[in-house]
Formats: structure tokens, C-alpha cells, sequence
């Protein structure tokens, strides 16, 4: 899609799209272009774009759109897209500089300010008290009716509490302090294919992808690894087709596409497909996949298009803590992928390591270290290992966050100084071997994430302060509230948590069993690939 000019507003509903974090990320990210594509194609709506910066800023003023620059005080509706925890800070000062109230229950008239994406129906309590609405789930039939219908209050000169009495129980609709609760999250298509799978509406070089179009091959994933969130508030699991992934292709015709999904090679069509794009001269690139999927015949037609870099997911430090997140991975399986990496010249190899699971032990990175020798000692091995400039092997390490509506919701969150003397050890041990590096997280953005991603309505304060005062540690000396409280303890099995004013469709009941297999290192099996309604195992059949 082109750039977009200012829309006509005669006889429609005003609307922008709000995605925080500047122009940069929000091109690269891919839900809300969904979202955005859904709404302009509307005629009864005139949609434009604002992408505040961290300090909620656009071009170093007030907050205005792309289109128009117009001011964002000026639409009637307000409708954000928010991804990750961190940027839960800029709502209210993107707010503030746009001179409307961030909080709600301190705004008498519009705009509404209405969100949507994972975190609204992850755990929307933190930034309840910023928000007027929470589209709940993903963006199925009733999403246009809802706004036709609020267009419709707001011509007819309804106030804000008006519209949000309206409309507070109409489907996917969460308003904090007036929905029937739990609000039942909105899916998609059923459990069949996927029949919208997302793609970019903007293609630029400014994107951190960049001349790329971002296309969704597959939504949720059947492995049911319990610490992912996605695994879980993205059931069922669904691939799109092929012949509908072809047609946005032709219909877009970018010069490069990157495949996105949480399990690609699950995919059958994924070999057919990017086969396809070579024919059609189109570049492309994948997000990680699973070592089990990597094949011969896939590893050979990556690297004859030029892929020179390759991502699996390894996790855990050892076949315990693997059990413990039912990974469902043969270690045979990655130490073969690693070894076809290497014979086949894959330049560089990134590694994604999780740490501090509840109950780890030093026993558990020994054995890592033991991991690590022999994937060295593979690469050394192969034929492409041998080359003057072998296979770099770069490790990411990233802190356990335990999330909701996992089973590791129940889970305590180790400790700053814990990840951090883990992340030390880490880097110690990968320094003796030539051409491996090691990055990791910080143990404090970690626990601040655990932290916005599990606490209630009380952590609006927190981000107001944090929103004020210069950032999240200058917060955190002058707020009253305890991070450790909400981090550091086991929940017990009738603990009700905040987030559960939202139902995503899986048994509570089903996630503390998982939870207690978990604590035992038991593996639990992955969705069935048969239709949600004839399966008991979760309660999906209920949504």
C-alpha cells in the first residue's frame, strides 16, 4: 500500500489508529496493519495513523496523524494497538500531551480510548484505568459492526458514558467497570484453516524489516509449551492456505517476504511455497523454526536462495527443565539440525535459551555445558565447519517470564540478582569456545515485564508515576507498591488473578493440571490436529 492521503471526512466516522513506539516499529510489526487494512477499506470511516514516540510525542510535538496532522484530540475514536509490556508508558503520556485525561475515569466526554491486541486479552487490568474499551481477541465478523455502530451513537450526539453503556456487553467488548465478566475472547474462522492470515499494508526501508512484507503463515502453535503465551491465547492452532498466501503476494508484489508463524515448518506448504516465491523472483526470509522440522531437502533449498542464517529454539538448559515446559524436543533432533547447518555452510546459527525455570539447578547448566561441546564439536566436523569462516553461533538468552493463561502462571519469578549471577555463569561458559557469543536480557526490564505482564488495576499508578517521573526505575522509589509481592511467590491453586475477567477459551482447570506436570517434569501432549468441539482436553469446544 502506498503512502495514504488525508481521508474525506464528509459523513463519516473519524478513527485513528494509534500504534506507540514511533514509526520504525510500528511498520514492523503486524497485527494492527491488519486492523488498520479492515478499517480504511470502510467507507462509513476516515482512518488515519499516529506513532508516538517513547515520550508520546510525533515529530517532537503533540501527537498528531500522518495523514492529516491533525491533532489526536480531535477523533472521536482513538483505537490503539499495543504489543509489548514496556510500552504500557506511553498511553498516558501520549495522552497527556494530546490534552486529553489519561485517566478514564477522569474524561466527562470523547474520545473514546479503545485497545486492542494480545495484551487486552493477556491481562488488560494494568492499563484498565487508562482505557475506555478493550477489543477482546482477534478482529472477526463483529469488528465492523461494532464501529458502525458506535459511528452511529456518536452522529446521533450520544456522550462517552452513553456509548460505552452501549455497547458494554455487544461481543469481544470489555469495559472495565460495566462488562459482564468474563468477556469470551473472539476467534477467527473456527478451528479450519486460517482464512485471514495477517500481512503488511506497509511496505518501506524505514522498517526494521526493511522492503519486507510481513505474511502470517500460521496462528497459535499445537505444541503447548507452557511457558508461551501465544501457544495459549492463540488457540486453536491454524495454518493459512497456500493459494491465499499466492494471492496477497501478487496482489502486494514486494521485492522480499518474511514468513511469520510460531511453528513454519509445521506448515506442509512451506517448501512448495518458498519454491513458489524463488519463481516469482521474490526474496524471502523466516522467522525461528523448530529443529525437528529441518530437513535435508528444506536445509539445501534455504541455502542454494542464499538464507544465510538459521534460528531454532532450544529453550532449556537441560532434557529436566525441557520436560518441565513439555518442549517436546529430541536432543538427537537439534544436534542433527545443528549438524546439517554446518555440513550445508548456514553462516551463522542463533540459539534462544531460556533461563530461571522454578527449581533449576547448577546439575542443569552442566549438562548444557555438555550440550554446548558437542554442538561445537559437530560444527568443527562437517565440511562447512572447516571453512576459513565457519558457522558463527550466536546465543540469546532471555529470563523466564512467567505469563497468563499459561500454566506458568502459578510460577514464582527468580530473582534479579539470581538471573543476573545465571546470565554471568552463561557468559563465562561459552567464552572458551572459538566463534560462540552470548547476549542476554536484563534481569531488571525481565522482572519489570513479570511484573506489567501479572499485576492488577494497582499497577496504573505505577505507570503513571513512571509516565511522569522519567521512566521505571525513578517509579519504583517513589511508588508504595511491592514488585516482589507480585513476582516472587507461588500462587496458590483458588488464587483469582486479574487477568481472568477475560475467558481465552482454556479451562483454568486444565492449566493447574499442567502446572502440577510441570513441577513433576512430565510432558504433556500437544493439541490434536482434529476439530476443537470433538476434543475435551482443554475447553476450547466452549468458545
Amino acid at each position: 500500500m502506498s503512502e495514504p492521503v488525508a481521508p474525506d471526512l464528509g459523513g463519516r466516522l473519524p478513527v485513528a489508529v494509534v500504534v506507540p513506539g514511533g514509526e520504525k516499529n510500528a511498520i514492523s510489526t503486524l497485527g494492527w496493519q491488519s486492523v488498520y487494512r479492515m478499517l480504511s477499506e470502510e467507507p462509513g470511516l476516515a482512518v488515519e495513523r499516529v506513532f508516538p514516540d517513547k515520550l508520546g510525542l510525533t515529530d517532537g510535538g503533540a501527537p498528531k496523524t500522518r495523514e492529516s496532522n491533525s491533532p489526536l484530540s480531535s477523533f472521536p475514536v482513538t483505537a490503539w494497538s499495543v504489543t509489548f509490556e514496556e510500552d504500557f508508558l506511553i498511553i498516558p503520556r501520549t495522552l497527556q500531551a494530546a490534552g486529553v485525561p489519561p485517566l478514564s475515569a477522569e474524561r466527562s466526554r470523547l474520545p473514546l480510548v479503545m485497545l486492542g491486541g494480545p495484551l487486552a486479552f493477556l491481562n488488560p487490568a494494568p492499563i484498565a484505568p487508562f482505557i475506555d474499551l478493550f477489543w477482546v481477541g482477534e478482529a472477526d465478523d463483529n469488528f465492523i459492526p461494532f464501529f458502525e455502530k458506535v459511528k452511529e451513537l456518536v452522529f446521533e450526539g450520544a456522550d462517552r458514558d452513553a456509548i460505552l453503556e452501549a455497547v458494554k456487553d455487544l461481543p469481544g467488548i470489555y469495559v472495565p467497570g460495566r462488562s459482564k465478566t468474563p468477556v469470551k475472547r473472539l476467534v477467527t474462522g473456527g478451528t479450519g484453516p486460517l482464512h485471514d492470515p495477517a500481512f503488511s499494508c506497509f511496505i518501506s526501508g524505514r522498517a526494521t524489516f526493511r522492503d519486507t512484507l510481513l505474511l502470517e503463515v500460521n496462528r497459535g502453535c499445537p505444541y503447548g509449551c507452557r511457558f508461551c503465551a501465544a501457544g495459549f491465547i492463540y488457540r486453536p492452532p491454524r495454518h493459512a492456505e497456500i493459494d491465499e498466501l499466492k494471492r496477497i503476494v501478487e496482489l502486494t508484489d514486494p521485492p522480499k517476504v518474511g514468513l511469520v508463524g510460531t511453528a513454519l515448518t509445521d506448515w506442509p506448504d512451506l517448501l512448495p511455497f518458498i519454491k513458489w516465491l524463488h519463481e516469482k523472483k521474490k526474496k524471502f526470509s523466516l522467522s525461528s523454526m523448530r529443529a525437528d522440522g529441518i530437513t535435508e531437502d528444506l536445509l539445501i533449498y534455504l541455502r542454494e536462495r542464499g538464507i544465510r542464517t538459521i534460528t531454532l529454539a532450544l529453550e532449556g538448559a537441560s532434557e529436566r527443565l525441557r520436560k518441565m515446559m513439555s518442549k517436546k524436543l529430541d536432543p538427537n533432533d537439534f544436534l542433527n539440525a545443528v549438524r546439517l547447518c554446518a555440513r550445508y555452510g548456514v553462516n551463522h546459527l542463533k540459539l534462544y535459551l531460556i533461563i530461571g525455570w522454578p527449581g533449576e539447578t547448577d546439575d542443569d547448566y552442566e549438562e548444557l555445558a555438555v550440550f554446548l561441546e558437542e554442538i561445537v564439536r559437530i560444527r568443527s566436523e562437517e565440511p562447512g565447519g572447516k571453512k576459513k569462516q565457519f558457522m558463527r553461533i550466536t546465543i540469546g538468552v532471555s529470563s523466564l517470564v512467567p505469563k497468563p493463561f499459561t500454566p506458568f502462571q502459578w510460577s514464582p519469578m527468580m530473582d534479579e540478582k539470581s538471573l543476573a549471577a545465571r546470565m554471568k555463569m552463561l557468559t563465562k561458559m561459552v567464552k572458551p569456545f572459538k566463534g560462540v557469543t552470548l547476549h542476554h536480557d536484563n534481569p531488571f526490564q525481565a522482572r519489570l515485564q513479570g511484573m506489567l505482564a501479572r499485576g492488577g488495576e494497582e499497577m496504573a499508578e505505577f505507570i503513571a508515576l513512571a509516565a511522569e517521573h522519567g521512566g521505571w526505575k525513578k517509579a519504583l522509589k517513589r511508588w508504595d507498591g511491592d514488585m516482589n509481592a507480585i513476582l516472587d511467590r507461588e500462587r496458590t491453586e483458588d488464587e483469582v488473578f486479574p487477568w481472568e475477567v477475560i475467558d481465552i477459551g482454556v479451562k483454568r482447570e486444565y492449566l493447574w493440571k499442567e502446572w502440577s506436570k510441570a513441577k513433576a517434569a512430565q510432558v504433556s501432549p500437544g493439541c490434536p490436529s482434529i476439530d476443537c468441539s470433538k476434543c475435551t482436553m482443554c475447553g476450547m469446544e466452549e468458545l
